[in-house]
């Protein structure tokens, strides 16, 4: 399932053409950078000029540009903009398990996971924000064209188990992070990865990414279910006779999940393959930057 760097920014970036630059929320700052002259155009605390707007009640009298205000009957003040850039780690499951694909017309469940969180990221550079990948494998966090192409070199690269857990190694506190994944394996890892992270001020936004067959199943009679890397086979005469089960655990699954991100102060959402990229882009670009 290794897929091209150059095609998997291509992907993303075609993706992430129609919206609007990201600007994630620089929430508890603890880890933020000076954008110099290539500062978000938001009013802040920084240093370089954005415009003048006429006094408000409450301005500190230092802020008036007395020269500016000289020339009409209305005092003004120079707004500065906003220098702080946010860090957001990103985790994708690159697990085997991610290879799988009901049909040959759906992407893999990694193809599209890699394809979002590298569509986020490019929203997130573009608007100025620093990107990281988390992981023992991981990316410090950076801006720039430049880690977008060593983003998607990370994320071509292909894991040997089949259900990979989220791994918090390399991300900064109180960053902000996002975990792609199906989040089908060991719920356990899950709940303490997000926990630890919660206990770090780090918030961010789980997306759980899924075939539709894995939503339905659709199976009846003979059948034969065995995992990506060949770990687990298991043979049934009546698949029909499991879905009930199948469909409560996975329903249980999600409520968890659910669960989880009310409780850490991060958010939850599920997206289908067979489903267009862009809803599960704008879904993460509102996660991200929404306020604490």
């Amino acid at each position: 399932m290794s897929e091209a760097p150059a095609r998997l920014r291509a992907e993303a970036e075609a993706q992430a053409a129609p919206l609007p630059p990201l600007m994630a929320e620089a929430q508890h700052l603890a880890a933020t950078v000076i954008l110099g002259e290539h500062g978000r155009r938001r009013a802040g605390m920084g240093a370089n000029f954005w415009q003048y707007r006429p006094a408000q009640a409450g301005d500190d009298a230092r802020m008036i540009d007395w020269r500016r205000s000289g020339r009409a009957d209305t005092a003004f003040v120079q707004d500065k903009e906003w220098q702080t850039a946010q860090t957001v780690m990103v985790w994708v499951d690159r697990g085997r398990a991610m290879g799988f694909a009901s049909t040959p017309q759906l992407p893999a469940k990694g193809h599209r996971a890699r394809v979002l969180a590298l569509a986020c990221a490019i929203l997130l550079v573009r608007g100025g924000e620093r990107v990281g990948l988390g992981g023992q494998d991981g990316l410090p966090p950076r801006r720039g064209p430049m880690m977008l192409d060593r983003l998607a070199m990370a994320l071509g690269t292909d894991q040997a188990e089949d259900y990979v857990a989220p791994d918090t190694t390399g991300m900064p506190a109180r960053s902000r992070a996002l975990f792609v994944s199906d989040f089908l394996g060991d719920p356990a890892p899950t709940l303490r990865a997000v926990a630890e992270a919660a206990d770090r001020g780090i918030k961010g936004a789980m997306l759980q990414v899924l075939d539709p067959q894995e939503e339905a199943f659709p199976f009846e009679g003979r059948t034969i279910f065995e995992s990506m890397g060949g770990t687990f086979r298991h043979e049934t005469l009546k698949a029909g006779e499991l879905r009930g089960r199948y469909l409560e655990r996975l329903a249980e699954r999600k409520a968890r999940l659910r669960d989880l991100a009310r409780a850490t102060g991060w958010m939850f959402s599920t997206h289908h393959t067979d489903e267009a990229a862009t809803g599960a882009l704008l879904w993460l670009h509102t996660a991200l930057e929404r306020r604490a």
